[in-house]
Formats: C-alpha cells, sequence, structure tokens
C-alpha cells in the first residue's frame, strides 16, 4: 500500500498546504493499514511491537477501539463515500461483543483499560448513529448494550477517566440501555473538582498539566453536548463548558510553534496530533474564540509536523515514538494501538466539506504574527514565542505531576525548567536539562519535585515566575510501580535550599538563583536546553558578569545515542567548580533557530538593574517579592 496525496494547496491553506482531501487521504491510508492486521472477523487488530503490561487481549481491543473512532469522523463528514469502513467495522463490532465468540473482547467489567476503549466506541457510535448503530441487526445491538452495561457502578479513578463511563451511559441512555445517573453526576462533579481556572484542569490531584487538558477535559464535554442536545445538564452546563474551552483555545493557540509541533510536554506524547483535537472540537461546538482559518492552520501544522518526520511508519502505521518510532517513549499503558488515540486529532473529519474550517483560509498562528508572551496561571507557565525563528517556549514553575513537598525524582516531562515546540526533553530524570541541580561526589544530580510556586508577573515587557524548593538526590525504589507520568519514588537524601526565578523576554531567560545551604553542599550546575547535534535551534548557557558569585565552570553534556529527535543529544551548562556557597547566581539561557536571537546574547548588569540586548531592564527592587 502506497499513501497518495493529491497536490498541496498553498492558496486555501497558505501555511501548510493541507486541505481537507489531505486529511482524507491520510485517514483512509492510516485505517487500510491497520485493518492488514486485523482478525478475519475483525474483532481485533494485532498491531506490531510491544504489547502493554495488560496483555494482548487489551491491546488488540486499543486498536480496534481507536481506528475505529478515527474511522467514526470519516464516516461522519462524509457518510456516502465511507461504506467499506462502516462495513468493516459493523462486522467487528458484532464479533467483538458475540458472547459465543472465543476472541470476544474481555467487557469494561473484566478489565480497566476496557472502561477506555468503550468510550471510544460509544463516541464513535454516536457519531455514526444513521450510517452504522441503526443498521446494525438488532442482535447486534443487543450485544453491544450488554457489553456497555458493565460500566455501570464501576469505580473510575478520580481522573480524565470519568469522562469514559459519561459518555458510555450517555450512549446507553439513547438507545434504551440501561444508565445511572448518580454515575454521571458523579463524573461530573470530579470533572469540575479539577478545574483550576483559565479553561485548565489539573489531571488529579497533583499539578499534573498537559495535553490531557485538551484532548480529554475539553474535548469530551463537548461531544457529551452533542450525544445528548436534549439532556437537562448539558443545557445547564453549556455556557460553563463552552467558555472554559474558550479560554484554553485562546491559550492553546499561543503553544504552537511555527513548524506544526505542539508543546513538548506531559505523558502521552505518543498520541502525537492528538493535540490537534480541541481546535477541531471548538469548531464543531461552536465555542472557539478563534477563526476558522487559524483552527485549521494549528491543526494541519500538526499532522504535517508528524508526517514529515516519520510518525507514520513504512507500513502506514503509527508507532510508539514522537518523530519515528522511539521505544524509550513507551509507559506502562502503552501498547501497539495506544498511539491511535491520535484519531482523536482527526476529528475535524467529521465536520462536512462545507463548512468554515476547511474552506476558510488559514490564519498565522500567533507565533507567525509577532513576538508573543503570556502568562498561564494554572500551570505557572511563561510563554515565550518568537516571530524571527518560530519557536514556542514555556519557562515552568507550576508543574511537576506531583504536589507541594513531595520528595520524588524529576519527571522529565513535566518538572524541568523549560519545554518549547523544537525540542525534546532529556528522558533520563537526573539531568542538566533546563535544570538547576547540585552534583554529589559520585555524580549524581539532585531534583526540584515538590517545589513551591512563588507566582509570576509581567512587567515593563518581561514575564518573570519563580518557585522555590529544596534539592535533593533520590535513591530511586526498585519496586516504585509502573510509570504513569509522576517522578520515581524512593529514599530522599536533602540538599541546598534553592529559589529560581525565570525573568525572559523572547528567546532569552536570565535565570537568578539564590542557594542557602541546609543539607549536603555541593558544587552547582545550570543547564539550558536539550537540543541534537544535528537541530538547527541552538542553546546556550552563560554567566551574567558582576553579579551576585561567580558561575567559573562550563561544559556541554553529551547523552549519545537514539532519542525520540535525533541520535546525540547536547546540554550546554555553566556552574561552580568547587562547592556552591550560599548566595546569588545568575545565568543567561538562550534557546534560538534560524534567523533568531544569537546564543552570544547576554544580559548585562549595573546599577542594581538587568538589561536584555534590546534595552529591556528590570531591576532588582522589582524582583524583591521573589529575592527579598
Amino acid at each position: 500500500m502506497a499513501l497518495v496525496l493529491p497536490p498541496l494547496d498553498y492558496t486555501l491553506s497558505p501555511y501548510t498546504g493541507l486541505a481537507r482531501e489531505h486529511w482524507c487521504a491520510y485517514a483512509d491510508y492510516l485505517l487500510r493499514s491497520a485493518h492488514r492486521f486485523g482478525t478475519e472477523d475483525h474483532a481485533n487488530i494485532h498491531l506490531p511491537g510491544a504489547n502493554s503490561r495488560y496483555g494482548p487481549r487489551s491491546d488488540s481491543l486499543e486498536a480496534f477501539a481507536r481506528t475505529f473512532l478515527l474511522a467514526s469522523f470519516r464516516i461522519a463528514g462524509d457518510p456516502s463515500a465511507t461504506g467499506w469502513i462502516a462495513e468493516w467495522y459493523a462486522d467487528g463490532l458484532d464479533a467483538g461483543t458475540n458472547p459465543a465468540n472465543p476472541d470476544r473482547w474481555p467487557t469494561p467489567g473484566e478489565l480497566g483499560q476496557a472502561k477506555v476503549e468503550a468510550a471510544s466506541l460509544a463516541v464513535g457510535l454516536a457519531l455514526t448513529r444513521d450510517v452504522l448503530w441503526e443498521k446494525l441487526p438488532g442482535r447486534v445491538q443487543e450485544q453491544l448494550i450488554a457489553w456497555f452495561e458493565t460500566v455501570i457502578g464501576e469505580e473510575y479513578p478520580p481522573i480524565n477517566w470519568v469522562w469514559f463511563q459519561i459518555v458510555v451511559e450517555t450512549f446507553l441512555a439513547s438507545v434504551g440501555g440501561r444508565s445511572s445517573g448518580e454515575d454521571i453526576d458523579a463524573g461530573l462533579a470530579v470533572h469540575d473538582a479539577l478545574y483550576r481556572g483559565g479553561g485548565w484542569f489539573a489531571d488529579g490531584p497533583e499539578r499534573a498539566y498537559d495535553h490531557y487538558v485538551g484532548w480529554a477535559f475539553q474535548v469530551y464535554p463537548q461531544l457529551w453536548a452533542l450525544m445528548a442536545p436534549n439532556d437537562p445538564r448539558v443545557a445547564a452546563r453549556k455556557k460553563l463548558d463552552g467558555d472554559r474551552l474558550a479560554e484554553y483555545l485562546d491559550d492553546a493557540s499561543h503553544l504552537v510553534g511555527a513548524n506544526g509541533a505542539p508543546l513538548i510536554q506531559g505523558r502521552s506524547l505518543i498520541y502525537r496530533f492528538a493535540a490537534a483535537a480541541p481546535f477541531w472540537v471548538g469548531e464543531l461546538s461552536g465555542h472557539s474564540p478563534l477563526s476558522p482559518g487559524l483552527s485549521r492552520r494549528a491543526a494541519s501544522g500538526m499532522l504535517g509536523y508528524f508526517a514529515r518526520h516519520g510518525s507514520i511508519t513504512d507500513d502506514g502505521l503509527l508507532s510508539i515514538g514522537w518523530h519515528g518510532e522511539f521505544a524509550g517513549m513507551k509507559q506502562a499503558y502503552s501498547g501497539a494501538g495506544s498511539p491511535y488515540w491520535a484519531a482523536k486529532g482527526m476529528l475535524g473529519l467529521a465536520l462536512p466539506a462545507d463548512h468554515p474550517a476547511w474552506t476558510a483560509v488559514e490564519a498565522p498562528l500567533p507565533v507567525e504574527v509577532a513576538d508573543t508572551q503570556r502568562l498561564i496561571a494554572a500551570p505557572g507557565w511563561q510563554i515565550d514565542g518568537t516571530v524571527a525563528d518560530g519557536v514556542v517556549r514555556i519557562r515552568n514553575h507550576a508543574t511537576d505531576h506531583a504536589v507541594v513537598g513531595a520528595l520524588v525524582a524529576d519527571s522529565p516531562l513535566y518538572a524541568r525548567i523549560g519545554y518549547s515546540t523544537h525540542t525534546f526533553p532529556d528522558l533520563s530524570p537526573e539531568s542538566r536539562d533546563n535544570a538547576v541541580v547540585f552534583v554529589d561526589p559520585s555524580g549524581r544530580l539532585t531534583h526540584r519535585t515538590g517545589f513551591e510556586y512563588l507566582g509570576s508577573f509581567s512587567e515593563d515587557g518581561v514575564q518573570v515566575g519563580a518557585s522555590r524548593f529544596t534539592a535533593h538526590w533520590i535513591e530511586p525504589d526498585p519496586d516504585a510501580g509502573p510509570d504513569h507520568g509522576s517522578g520515581v519514588s524512593g529514599t530522599a537524601t536533602p540538599g541546598p535550599s534553592v529559589t529560581v526565578v525565570s525573568i525572559t523576554r523572547g528567546a532569552i531567560e536570565l535565570r537568578l538563583v539564590r542557594v542557602r545551604s541546609e543539607g549536603p553542599a555541593a558544587p552547582l550546575r545550570i543547564g539550558g536546553w536539550p537540543v541534537d547535534a544535528s537541530s538547527s535551534v541552538v542553546s546556550s548557557v552563560r554567566a551574567v558578569p558582576g553579579f551576585g558569585r561567580p558561575l567559573d565552570t562550563s561544559g556541554t553534556f553529551v547523552r549519545s545515542g537514539a532519542h525520540p529527535v535525533g541520535s546525540e543529544l547536547t546540554i550546554p551548562w555553566v556552574g561552580t567548580s568547587g562547592t556552591a556557597h550560599d548566595g546569588d547566581y545568575a545565568a543567561v539561557v538562550v534557546l534560538a533557530g534560524d534567523g533568531g536571537a544569537s546564543t552570544d546574547a547576554g544580559v548585562t548588569y549595573a546599577d542594581d538593574h538587568f538589561e536584555f540586548p534590546d534595552g529591556t531592564s528590570i531591576s532588582l527592587e522589582q524582583l524583591a517579592r521573589f529575592h527579598g
């Protein structure tokens, strides 16, 4: 099989060239390629690759359900041309829920992961009700209802999973099955309890902010509303959920780079262009504050980015990885079918061809219009996008997938000081990657997780954010459990108390560090951005002359071997040649792409003021709230 695309359309889509026909071609190619690994009865898709911790029965259901979600979008938006898709999945829906089939699916009552996949099946059936559900034989409808009904009364973890129960039971109610209003109300209560303001949700009690805010907490409420437009709950929540989505999308549009990549941060990154889902659901629901051309620009940028960088294998499959295959990104719940939650990012295919999201001319992303600055309160992120190189960066002072005071290892995808659209984090928990760390005699580095967020503000053209933590070494617990995003637990040895302040303007961060030795003293390292040795983006770290204690040594850490976006990771750093003494330290940390800031860009200090290369300055008095 080969992917055949129509010519790129730079009249309609001046930034990506991608129109609806290209999206359809990618979707059909992904579906046909996955079907080659389906069983004869189509109930299970056994994709090549490693199994998740839940085993092959779970993984083959996952592959069916997630590709079915993609299929449902395709059918809903173009029912007359997708009969072949509907027929293929109709057979599998029958075989998968037939109790007499020895290869039937495990029910949600039997397997936790089936609770997740049931939601994709329910949403897909609701979107294709006229085309698929209503044409299924009564026997098959009854089988599906019985299979779905095993979710009733089941326990769901109080995270984004509550939506899986809500949408399944809502679908059951719409087709005459049993359902529990108490389950739905309890799930909605959990959802609201996780709201942190400004359109942002935490995925649980920890400071877990990531793409689940968009592809789960914002997408499911809108799909649920489409599934049950006459439900009084939907009517009561319509404005609330719509306003939350609008606020989130306004932020999310600032987190896409001109290269098309979403912010590279958080767990489940193997879902790749699922990050496009909230942009499409904004158009589908009518709650987007963005122009239709901007929504499609963001979504098409993501699809184009991953297509260019090898996310689709030669077999037409989505691999576990970011660009291409990278086994190191596999988490405990990742099977070969897991990456197909990228299907959420193709939600726009449910919109008809004449919808403005498809007919409007692409509009530029915020970072393609001008330099951007934005503070997002809930996750403690300060965004700096630069139009010259299209890079979007965040500095992070309130997200670590933990709670304040936790002494665990840093999660590489949550706890770094910086993330961007052009760099992939070093996946080792101990790292100089965007770090302020101390080195013990054996070479072990400290962690910052459990830090206290001190706040942020914007003033006179610069953004400032700060956090305080007890640097600690971790001896990992060999029985720490599966990786679901949090840092590894273990035995902690406290080190110095550290306050870090990030003062940013565009590509340049002035990183101030105050050290108070409350534990073992050790040399200090201030690390810059991780870049591949062959990358066009460049990273540098330099000391600020004349301020505080000296940073009198420097170097570049090199991690040889494949990583998600290349083959050799490099991280520049500055530090102390001996023990770091109590006091203040300052470094300039730069990440710049082609045409962007010079890595030689410095920040000068004189008369109690720091001055950026363009003359913008900030005084110590303005920073006193953090460094006082």
